[in-house]
């Protein structure tokens, strides 16, 4: 199993998941990203999630990056609960669905699926870019009772040196980081 931290070089099975996913999600023309910044590339997390191989590979990834001692894993709506439902499944830790905010009906809850207070709840996102709905999310579970320092992601876009989920005492566990999937993409 690798570890997180040891990703400098990666495997060559990881290198073949780049490439895959840079080929299968990464579009190119001028899209608005939730940050409100403006990116020539981007990355349908839709595509991977609507995959079932694919899926089932990145989460294959994903599981050796759950810190040992995770009582939750908590996928963010919409792409975050993908593929906390599949690594739910491949590591048998309890999965829970954080919600953009509490539904206004039914149980009201910003969380679903569980009571996260006193848990240690690992964050489970799709692609990372500025980190704004992890920081969200983690709030809204440390409101609840839940210890919250991680997340794991299929896609960390973020820019090298940001400290914005790091000031919100976050580590980001990313499968494929925008260097990799760079330096794996087909010329255009």
């Amino acid at each position: 199993m690798r570890v997180w931290h040891d990703r400098d070089v990666p495997g060559s099975s990881l290198i073949e998941l780049a490439r895959d996913v840079d080929a299968r999600c990464r579009l190119r023309g001028r899209f608005t990203l939730r940050s409100g910044e403006v990116s020539s590339d981007y990355f349908d997390k839709y595509l991977l999630e609507s995959d079932p191989a694919l899926l089932r590979r990145v989460t294959d990834e994903m599981a050796g990056l759950v810190p040992p001692g995770t009582g939750a894993l908590a996928g963010l709506e919409l792409g975050g609960v993908p593929l906390a439902v599949m690594l739910s499944q491949a590591t048998g830790i309890p999965a829970l669905f954080v919600r953009k905010q509490a539904k206004s009906y039914g149980t009201c809850r910003i969380a679903e699926g569980g009571d996260p207070a006193g848990l240690t709840v690992v964050l489970v996102e799709d692609v990372i870019t500025t980190g704004g709905a992890v920081i969200q999310a983690a709030r809204a579970l440390r409101d609840l009772g839940a210890t919250v320092s991680t997340v794991i992601c299929a896609i960390d876009r973020s820019q090298p040196g940001s400290s914005r989920l790091a000031a919100a005492g976050i580590v980001i566990r990313p499968v494929l980081g925008k260097d990799l999937l760079d330096s794996v993409t087909a010329p255009t």
